[in-house]
């Protein structure tokens, strides 16, 4: 029996599908409150209710909400397969070859200095805060400020072992002074940290800031670590309020447009418990434009026999007519693409490519600039051409 189990090896899943726990089998109701400790909740906040009050409808033009007009997409699969592992704690991980020396600990306890740049953990929170420029154009502290159990681009940098990450949760100076780093990096991004519940709001900066993010799309994958490293290091329920902050800021606020699809495609899926993604998936897919086009919600719901019933356009679980076949066979397009490189393990926050618009062709993406803010699908869509640029050019983290 002893070889039997220790000749067990982990099957990666092969589909998108087999990596997204978020629905299973559930259905459109809502679960019990005290499923979700989260505190987030799918439902408009008053603040959000008395602006939308004030509106006779989006003030910008609109893509047509047909299924002609939506956009050639599919979810990633290497997104998915990422963010499955993280969640389910790397289950092909192997442990380090090398003795654990605790250096990411030891980094945090302000001991060891940062690799290569030989700068300790309070230099940095002391004296970067408000440097914008070196918090953009240095690559070389964001593995050692948020650790992770895969290796980055920095690999100077040590990944974290199971047994470092329960030596950090209980050292109180390591852990203080994560809570720092993460401010921040917040402040850097435009963002305050409430209190100590994880809470997250726009700092006063937030303009200026918003306006960087928009354009600097490297960040988008910093993020990812963030969220990742505040899950292994016993943050867990800071990811939630930000996560939402973020969903609101970009589909609904349309203050980070070019986001939209990084909140959605990784920020959301680094989220551990289910119940949690389901009600931030519910809140995008109320304000996600055009709404036929969400590819994030539940599996459509087939009645029997497969007459007589609708199903959900997409993955969305939003109802809509029945597809025609040509619209089936355009909807089963793969637009994702990745190319193998090592064998280390490395975030896969890879690029999503972008088709042409339906019957608009190439030029469908073409022209997409600031003053056609109102048009969120095509944000959409130009976002993540912008993304696919940027990783190509293998923009390190």
């Amino acid at each position: 029996m002893g070889n039997l189990v220790g000749s067990w090896r982990f099957k990666e899943p092969s589909t998108v599908e087999e990596c997204d726990s978020t629905w299973g089998s559930d259905s459109e109701s809502d679960e019990p409150g005290a499923e979700d400790d989260s505190g987030i909740s799918d439902s408009v906040s008053p603040a959000e209710s008395e602006r939308a009050a004030g509106h006779t409808g989006d003030t910008s033009p609109q893509l047509t909400d047909s299924p002609e007009s939506a956009p050639k997409m599919k979810r990633s699969f290497y997104a998915a397969r990422d963010l499955y592992k993280y969640r389910h704690s790397y289950p092909n991980y192997k442990k380090s070859r090398q003795p654990n020396e605790y250096r990411n600990l030891r980094f945090y306890l302000n001991k060891i200095p940062l690799v290569p740049d030989g700068i300790y953990i309070e230099e940095i929170l002391s004296k970067w805060r408000g440097d914008y420029d070196k918090l953009e154009h240095n690559h070389t502290y964001i593995q050692w400020l948020f650790p992770l159990r895969e290796q980055g681009l920095n690999f100077y940098a040590h990944e974290l072992t199971q047994d470092e990450i329960k030596e950090f949760q209980s050292t109180r100076e390591a852990k203080r002074r994560f809570l720092a780093a993460y401010s921040l990096m917040l402040d850097f991004y435009g963002v305050k940290l409430l209190d100590k519940s994880g809470n997250v709001a726009r700092a006063p900066n937030w303009q200026e800031r918003f306006q960087h993010l928009n354009e600097s799309h490297h960040n988008y994958l910093r993020i990812t670590r963030i969220l990742k490293s505040l899950g292994e290091l016993g943050y867990e329920a800071f990811k939630a309020p930000l996560v939402r902050f973020f969903l609101e800021e970009s589909l609904y606020q349309i203050t980070l447009a070019n986001m939209q699809h990084s909140v959605l495609e990784y920020y959301v899926y680094t989220i551990r418990l289910p119940a949690t993604r389901r009600r931030l998936l519910r809140y995008a897919r109320k304000h996600y434009r055009p709404a036929h086009a969400f590819l994030w919600g539940p599996p459509p719901k087939r009645r029997g026999g497969g007459a007589g019933g609708s199903v959900g356009a997409g993955s969305s679980g939003i109802r809509a007519p029945a597809p025609t076949p040509e619209l089936q066979r355009r909807g089963e397009e793969s637009i994702t693409s990745m190319s193998a490189s090592s064998g280390i393990i490395v975030s896969s926050h890879d690029a999503i490519m972008c088709q042409d618009l339906a019957g608009g062709g190439p030029k469908g993406c073409m022209g997409v600039g600031s003053n056609m803010a109102g048009l969120e699908g095509a944000l959409m869509m130009a976002g993540a051409r912008k993304e696919r640029n940027v990783y190509n050019e293998i923009v390190p983290l």
